[in-house]
């Protein structure tokens, strides 16, 4: 189920800064500015969407988690933790120029393997899907919106 939450809405919340022809764009969890490429953007506006509209502890949440994939450094975008601090939501941001296609999704369950979450979002801003996943089953169901943080 295609999802279309208004990301850009949160655009007024970002603090951006230039710098010459660079623009840079602060990281509430990093705590830190990153370059702001269009990928980088969307990641950021997504974590305001998850910080402000879905109320998301902020220490709950990890942004470019380092993993190895078939014996490669890769990095995950976005990964939100549950209270026990398990991995509970895996988020993979593309460029807005960037189709989301199966091959896509398969990325993200491949990262999502070793964190073994279970929600799984991809979005490229203008198309977003989210998933719950059973892993015992092996079967997956898409979502309406993103899932509320867990309260127990």
């Amino acid at each position: 189920m295609l999802l279309t939450p208004d990301f850009l809405r949160f655009q007024h919340d970002l603090r951006m800064r230039r710098d010459g022809a660079t623009t840079f764009v602060f990281d509430p969890i990093r705590r830190k500015e990153v370059v702001c490429t269009p990928e980088e953007l969307l990641r950021q506006l997504v974590l305001r969407y998850l910080l402000d509209e879905k109320k998301y502890p902020s220490h709950r949440i990890r942004v470019e988690l380092g993993l190895t994939l078939n014996g490669m450094p890769r990095r995950s975008d976005i990964v939100v933790y549950d209270k026990a601090i398990n991995p509970w939501l895996v988020i993979e941001c593309k460029s807005p120029k960037v189709v989301l296609t199966q091959s896509t999704f398969e990325q993200a369950a491949k990262y999502n393997m070793q964190f073994r979450a279970p929600f799984l979002c991809i979005t490229n801003g203008m198309a977003t899907f989210c998933c719950a996943l059973d892993f015992e089953q092996g079967t997956f169901r898409y979502l309406d919106d993103f899932p509320g943080f867990p309260s127990g």
